[in-house]
């Protein structure tokens, strides 16, 4: 089998005659891709083909660049077909071959870019779609054309570099792209600038596009910011082109000292003011405004030795602000001549063309103003004896006047003084009292009490100033200890008990308090052969028997001292009851109930009080009798004296009747069991009005004999209920039915079917209406219609 191919490149090896189907060449060769040669030995391998190149963007189309041959059957005999990249794949239509003559033509433009070449497989068939031969390879290559220009990465490149920078000090780099082939000149870039001004002080490397400083000079205050035009070609910088921009900007270094901007400055300052600006100091630097390299920093070298000024800087504008820091005196210095440096917050560069620092003078002219009085010392402290007496001095609270140029007279004058207890000498400042100041004062804190004093001259406006004057309270002995407690108990045994603990109080405070010391009274000395009195501590002391005494109430005297200069005294009585103990050294019971606790009273006195307390007794007894018997006449009915005093009590009602529970509005006792009535048959004062009758009094019932027998109980029973229809002072008419008494064992009868056979449907309320409108509204309710 013979088959012919035709390339568009060159010769085949291999001994054969081939020509290429490449655009022009005039002819194509043929080749066998299938054929064998015959050998004796073995069969051959087929073919390989090689690629095939095709021009990128050829414009002649459909172009023809190859003829496939199979030598199996006739011409016409054999159908040809390709597959693959270009023809039934993606970029489709590209390729396609004639199916009778096995030609392959071109038939778009091809693009390097996109597709580098094409991997397509040759397939030849008989008529009956058999398949003659073995499908082939064929790979097309596409050959780049120059047909990209550069392209630079970012159309602005930047980069800083400080000023003053040595040449070859790198500033930043530019990069470029190509897409056409990396492997040719069509992608072979070179970088060059094309414009930077002059003089030439920069440089970029043409392969690698590395700009960089060639020269020395480079100053931010004479150009901060260059502009550079780049320009990147290929074909080794023969080919196509394209620019950039790279802006470079120099960093500021500390090459320029700071200067005034005169050599002398002019202020004026007020006197006693402080935290006042005074003026400005101008100066200049050509380094970069805001940075560290710009900001100056201002010393005053001299001429205020108190320091009077300081200098700030204005971070805004650079300039130094002179301001005075403690108040200037006029009539001490009326001028201040100031030298004055300034210089960088940063170190100045070696190379600067000017000395790092500068120097100023400035004359500040002090300007006189009235000032305030001076106190001499504030505040002023003193001491006062407790309770002085009106008139005592305190103290000269007295103050200077600083404008000693100025005829001035000084005037004072309380401003607080809460308990109104001083009194100023307007012309001299004299403190004196002018009444006794109360120890209880509440403007007394801690024995301290605090005043304003008030010190103005007479200029216009005058001037004023505040003095404090702080007295402390002196604390004077002036109370004697009281003994705590003032009565107590003592076993009659010596032995028995722990004694009587005695204690003492003090009004005075410390030092004039305790220690105290207790003995027995010297006048007394008889006091000192059955008792004994022991300090235990600062403030208590402890009171034994010495020997037996007799049982009940002894007065001891006893002499109690403080510690104050000079100390005070008092002779105080102690009550201490001796009484028997048990074991425990207690008092047995009733044995202390001749304690007198603090009274001082004795047994006949006692019994004078409580015989007077009992003839009063007696004598109101009777006047409480009379009472209860008095009559209060009356010559009104019932029904007139309700129509003027209508009570509404009756609302205030939620059951009929007192009920088990109403045992105050009447005497219970009625219905008590007779047995224990006898007792109580004496009359106990006036019977209790009824709850919900008007205040009238009315003639108390008779008195009446209690039943004695069960027989009698009947009778008695008829009579109350008919003295409760009458009586007011009686309770409700439901009496009857209240007993807290009844069952087994009763003497009386059961009163549980006493007016059982009466309803209230039998009770007739119209009478209700001659008690008053209020009564008429119940009867409404409660009676016929």
């Amino acid at each position: 089998m013979d088959t012919v191919l035709l390339f568009a490149l060159g010769l085949l090896a291999q001994g054969l005659d081939l020509s290429l189907g490449v655009p022009g060449l005039r002819r194509p060769g043929t080749l066998f891709p299938w054929h064998r040669a015959p050998s004796p030995g073995r069969v051959r391998r087929a073919w390989v083909i090689p690629p095939i190149s095709v021009s990128e963007n050829y414009k002649r189309l459909p172009y023809p660049l190859v003829q496939i041959k199979s030598d199996k059957q006739q011409l016409g005999s054999v159908i040809y077909s390709i597959q693959g990249p270009g023809v039934d794949e993606e970029p489709r239509g590209v390729f396609s071959i004639d199916k009778f003559t096995g030609k392959v033509f071109l038939n778009a433009l091809l693009d390097r870019e996109k597709t580098d070449r094409f991997r397509l497989r040759a397939f030849a068939l008989d008529l009956g779609g058999s398949t003659l031969e073995e499908p082939t390879d064929l790979e097309i290559v596409v050959v780049d054309q120059n047909d990209n220009r550069p392209v630079f990465r970012q159309e602005v490149f930047t980069g800083q570099v400080l000023e003053g920078a040595v040449p070859g000090t790198y500033v930043t780099r530019a990069e470029a792209t190509d897409a056409d082939d990396p492997e040719t000149d069509n992608a072979a870039l070179r970088y060059s600038i094309l414009e930077q001004g002059s003089p030439q002080l920069f440089s970029i490397d043409e392969h690698t596009g590395e700009i960089r400083t060639v020269q020395v000079g480079l100053d931010r205050e004479v150009v901060a910011v260059y502009n550079l035009t780049l320009q990147v070609a290929d074909m080794s910088g023969d080919g196509l082109t394209s620019t950039a921009s790279a802006i470079i900007t120099l960093e500021d270094v500390n090459d320029n000292a700071p200067g005034f901007t005169r050599e002398e400055f002019f202020m004026e300052a007020t006197e006693a003011m402080s935290g006042v600006d005074v003026g400005r100091l101008e100066v200049e630097d050509r380094d970069l405004p805001g940075s560290p390299n710009w900001a100056a920093r201002f010393t005053i070298l001299e001429g205020d030795p108190d320091g009077h000024f300081a200098i700030r800087t204005d971070p805004k504008t650079n300039e130094g602000v002179l301001s005075v820091v403690k108040p200037l005196d006029y009539e001490s210095c009326d001028q201040y001549d100031l030298r004055v440096e300034v210089q960088n917050e940063v170190p100045l560069q070696a190379a600067a063309p000017r000395a790092e620092r500068d120097q100023a003078r400035v004359s500040v002219q002090v300007r006189d103003v009235n000032e305030a009085p001076v106190f001499q010392e504030n505040p002023l402290r003193t001491s006062l004896a407790e309770g002085a007496a009106p008139g005592t001095p305190v103290a000269t609270f007295s103050a200077r006047d600083p404008d000693t140029q100025q005829l001035q007279r000084l005037s004072y004058s309380k401003d607080y003084d809460p308990e109104d207890w001083l009194q100023v000498d307007g012309a001299t400042g004299w403190v004196q009292t002018q009444s006794v100041l109360s120890p209880a004062s509440p403007f007394l804190k801690d024995g301290w009490y605090r005043a304003i004093i008030l010190a103005y001259d007479d200029a216009s406006p005058p001037c004023t100033a505040t003095g404090t004057l702080s007295i402390e309270i002196l604390e004077v002995n002036d109370h004697a200890p009281e003994l705590s407690p003032s009565s107590g108990s003592l076993c009659s045994e010596p032995g028995q008990g722990s004694g009587l603990l005695l204690g003492a109080t003090d009004e005075d405070l410390p030092p004039h308090g305790a220690p105290f010391h207790f003995q027995l009274s010297p006048r007394v000395p008889e006091l000192a052969r059955n008792w004994s009195l022991s300090q235990i501590n600062m403030s208590h002391a402890r009171l034994r028997l010495r020997h037996q005494v007799q049982e009940g109430l002894h007065r001891l005297s006893l002499l109690l001292q403080d510690s104050g200069q000079p100390p005070q005294h008092r002779e105080q009585l102690l009550n201490v009851t001796v009484c028997h103990c048990g074991q425990d050294g207690v008092c047995l019971q009733g044995a202390a109930a001749l304690r007198a606790k603090g009274t001082g009273l004795s047994l006949g006195a006692l019994g004078i009080v409580l015989a007077s307390v009992i003839l009063l007794l007696l004598l109101a007894l009777p006047v409480a009798l009379l009472s209860r018997f008095r009559q209060q006449p009356w010559d009104k009915g019932l029904l007139p004296g309700l129509q003027d005093d209508l009570r509404d009590n009756i609302l205030n009602y939620d059951e009929q009747g007192g009920g088990e529970e109403d045992q105050d509005a009447y005497d219970i006792s009625q219905l008590r069991h007779p047995a224990e009535l006898a007792a109580l048959s004496a009359p106990l004062g006036r019977p209790l009005l009824r709850r919900d009758t008007p205040f009238s009094w009315v003639r108390p019932p008779p008195s009446r004999v209690l039943p004695t027998s069960p027989a009698d109980m009947a009778d008695f029973i008829n009579d109350g209920l008919e003295a409760a229809d009458s009586d007011l002072s009686v309770p409700p008419y439901d009496t009857a039915l209240i007993y807290d008494y009844e069952g087994d064992g009763s003497m009386a009868g059961t009163l549980s079917s006493i007016l059982s056979s009466q309803g209230d449907e039998d009770q007739d309320y119209s009478c209700l209406r001659d008690w008053g409108p209020r009564f008429a509204r119940l009867a409404d309710l409660y009676g016929p219609p």
